[in-house]
């Protein structure tokens, strides 16, 4: 009696395992995981793309727009479940303080080849001799001048939800400028478009990858390299009475999430964890959206059914 049933444990254990009973769990289903929309096109592009993956899991899945600085509270809240683009280079301290806390879990790298710093469209080397070089802005700053800077160059930062690294920069370089934050990710691309068409002088906060980077052959100045040691100690660098006088540190993206996602929804959770997304897949959805007008929808649900070799293996493992 005691070898048939062995016997049979042992072929419903086959069954069971032929039938993905093994994989991690799926968990809560009828709940929706909820995913942070923040205010770039390439982060919408990066969650609709990891929101359809969690769909083809088997997950509903809730998109809550989100302000990049303030969005981690809410995950550590549990009210944002997952945020899929966080950048090393402007995160807030409360990130790092919910994390040490375990408030909120890192995920892992989301695997794009980031780069920020201030940058300028080709055209404005000619209106600023000595660019690259980030000398040459002490000698040219009254060419970027408008009526709300002077007597100071104007420097378009990011918008205010994003930090500003851009007018860290110029306070660390004693630059003559003054550090506009834009009103939105639309805001910067306009200011590109706008100087390119009229070969206007631009200065701007700026980052890859990015389509317009290519678009308005967007260069980078060259500041001093971004060491560790330029953003604690005042001593480092050109400027001794300051810190962030270098460029941006190396840019990491990675992802972050609720800490109880892993015990709620145990696949959803290694999905996102292994969840990677090139530049060279991420940069042409971009373009689709902010250049030909296609909804970032359409865009990814159009990715999705041309690249399955590229994100279903993720999706399959977790979940068979």
């Amino acid at each position: 009696m005691k070898t048939l049933m062995k016997s049979g444990l042992s072929a419903l254990a086959l069954t069971a395992m032929a039938s993905g009973a093994f994989a991690a769990d799926l968990g809560a289903t009828d709940e929706p995981i909820k995913l942070a929309l923040n205010e770039w096109t390439g982060q919408h592009v990066t969650t609709r793309v990891a929101g359809e993956m969690l769909k083809a899991a088997g997950y509903e899945v809730e998109y809550v727009t989100a302000g990049m600085l303030n969005q981690f509270q809410a995950i550590a809240d549990g009210d944002i479940h997952a945020t899929l683009e966080i950048w090393s280079s402007n995160v807030s301290d409360q990130y790092a303080v919910l994390k040490d806390a375990g408030q909120l879990e890192e995920l892992s790298d989301l695997g794009l080849n980031a780069r920020e710093g201030i940058a300028y469209p080709a055209h404005v080397a000619d209106l600023c001799p000595g660019l690259p070089a980030w000398e040459a802005l002490q000698e040219c700053a009254m060419n970027f001048a408008t009526a709300e800077t002077l007597p100071m160059g104007r420097l378009v930062d990011y918008p205010a939800d994003w930090g500003t690294p851009g007018a860290d920069r110029m306070a660390g370089l004693e630059l003559p400028f003054k550090a506009i934050p834009a009103g939105s990710e639309g805001a910067l691309i306009a200011e590109l478009r706008a100087s390119t068409e009229k070969k206007s002088p631009l200065l701007i906060t700026f980052w890859q990858p990015h389509w317009a980077m290519s678009a308005y052959e967007v260069q980078f100045v060259d500041l001093p390299a971004g060491e560790d040691a330029c953003f604690t100690d005042p001593a480092w660098g050109p400027n001794p009475n300051a810190i962030n006088d270098c460029d941006f540190a190396a840019s990491r993206i990675f992802k972050a999430g609720w800490p109880g996602l892993k015990d709620k929804w145990p696949a959803a959770h290694e999905i996102l964890v292994n969840y990677t997304l090139a530049v060279e897949d991420q940069q042409p959805m971009m373009g689709a959206v902010d250049v030909s007008g296609e909804a970032v929808e359409d865009v990814v649900s159009a990715w999705m059914g041309a690249n399955e070799d590229k994100w279903k293996s993720v999706v399959d493992a977790a979940i068979k």
